[in-house]
């Protein structure tokens, strides 16, 4: 088999410029690719063979012409199943939605096929994205592993080569988990930076669109194409070019850590060890680290966002719960319901705490001069479906409130974070550093977390697909 597929989207775009390879040949060495990584991973639930070979065949006689139209023109991307695509199925993991099918794109999605990406197929996701049951994607590192939440589908397919990139949604930490969990990049942008726009919402409020690559860089030429737009979900902020500032060296930027909140003792020894040598590589390549002490309302962070999306996410399937509940899986049915008993009280004093925790953030950012603030991205690695509610420290905690603990900051408080791979357990199951932004600071994220890529080579090791840890 060809090893195309391991290229990242810069190196498949200059053999593309170069004449080297042609959009039908990387589509070929991803197709090839699911058929071998599918009965492991499972990472696709609508495969678009047809049309995608009709794009790559656009692309190539565009190429042939000299008139590619970006850096994504002619590379293959996944999308996750709460995207619409025109003329295919679009289920969100649901038989609520089974058959539907959008008579028009997502705007995420017709921006990728503006900019000449090939559609390879449809991701996996989490029923409407609830994460309540358990569906088959299996992580690619070890499949006996949770595969990192509702866009698990689309950090997966990239992990194992079947997409060059993917699209991905962050309610919670769903880009920013599968990311981390499966040694690959994810971010989760500014909230209104990307368009929501044809996408199957789950908390409105909550909800981004962002892209799932093998590489910073990758990521930043898809944010490229997708940021923007006009419609009400959008901000209205110019897009800068995120991959023209990527340098290898950070002076000049100041990079904070607070050890209080996302150091504490629930946060595995390996885990810790990991985030501690990457912060000090960021030091090495000239970033200043800055200790900032606790931020406040920071801890209140989770239970808000708890609160916001069990509420809002209820409210959207009030109609589909009342005329096909008997179609939801019984554990998000049960949720829903559970969600329409939220009091109105608890849910305006959550939306009133959560400036609080917003400005307690914005507060720490200003005050201590920080570009971004860095932690690991999850407390844990992955590990067996089976062992994710179990409480594993004697505190409580699950390995699912300790991801939200970690990432739910994020939503609640809407600012970019991207997580990066920085290592290895000792089970040899990936480790992820988060970096947590500005609003609109995207660049800041891209520019530190390539630099500590290129220090380092953890982005470019494989998962050996269909390894089970001893």
């Amino acid at each position: 088999m060809s090893d195309l597929h391991w290229l990242t989207i810069r190196e498949a775009g200059e053999r593309l410029e170069a004449r080297d390879a042609s959009a039908s040949e990387l589509l070929d060495a991803v197709l090839a690719r699911i058929a071998e990584t599918e009965p492991h991973v499972h990472a696709f639930v609508t495969v678009m063979e047809d049309s995608a070979r009709a794009e790559a065949e656009a692309a190539d006689r565009r190429a042939g012409a000299g008139e590619r139209l970006g850096p994504l023109d002619g590379i293959p991307i996944g999308v996750k199943d709460l995207c619409h695509t025109k003329g295919v199925v679009t289920s969100a993991g649901s038989k609520v939605l089974e058959g539907f099918v959008p008579k028009q794109d997502a705007v995420v999605v017709e921006r990728l096929r503006t900019g000449g990406a090939v559609i390879v197929g449809k991701t996996v996701t989490h029923e409407f994205a609830y994460g309540q049951d358990i569906p088959p994607t299996r992580n690619s590192w070890d499949h006996r592993c949770y595969p990192g939440g509702s866009s698990a589908g689309s950090g997966v397919s990239v992990a194992v080569g079947s997409a060059f990139g993917a699209i991905g949604t962050d309610t919670g930490g769903s880009i920013r988990v599968p990311a981390s969990v499966n040694g690959i990049v994810g971010l989760k942008p500014t909230a209104g930076r990307v368009s929501r726009r044809g996408v199957v919402p789950m908390s409105p409020t909550l909800d981004t669109v962002g892209p799932l690559a093998r590489t910073v860089e990758d990521c930043a030429l898809i944010l490229n194409v997708i940021a923007g737009g006009d419609d009400a979900t959008v901000i209205d902020e110019p897009v800068p070019d995120y991959a023209s500032g990527l340098t290898e060296r950070l002076d000049g930027l100041r990079v904070g850590v607070e050890r209080s909140y996302f150091f504490y003792e629930g946060v595995r020894d390996d885990v810790r060890a990991a985030a501690e040598e990457a912060i000090d590589t960021l030091g090495q390549q000239g970033a200043k680290v800055v200790e900032v002490p606790m931020i406040d309302h920071i801890e209140l962070a989770s239970a808000v966002g708890i609160t916001v999306l069990v509420a809002d996410t209820s409210e959207w399937h009030r109609t589909f719960l009342r005329e096909h509940g008997d179609l939801y899986v019984q554990a998000t049915r049960i949720m829903l319901q559970l969600g329409e008993l939220v009091p109105a009280t608890a849910y305006v004093r959550a939306q009133k705490v959560r400036s609080l925790v917003r400005d307690g953030l914005r507060n720490a950012f200003e005050q201590h001069e920080i570009d971004a603030l860095v932690a690991p991205t999850i407390p844990l690695t992955t590990m067996p479906v089976e062992m994710l509610s179990v409480d594993l420290t004697g505190t409580g905690e699950t390995a699912l409130s300790g991801f939200l603990h970690h990432c739910f900051l994020a939503n609640v408080t809407g600012v970019p974070a991207m997580t990066v791979p920085i290592g290895f357990s000792d089970e040899l199951l990936p480790i992820g550093l988060q970096l947590y932004g500005r609003p609109f600071g995207e660049a800041a994220l891209f520019r530190i977390a390539h630099a500590y890529q290129e220090a380092t080579d953890w982005h470019r090791r494989h998962p050996e697909v269909g390894r089970v840890v001893a």
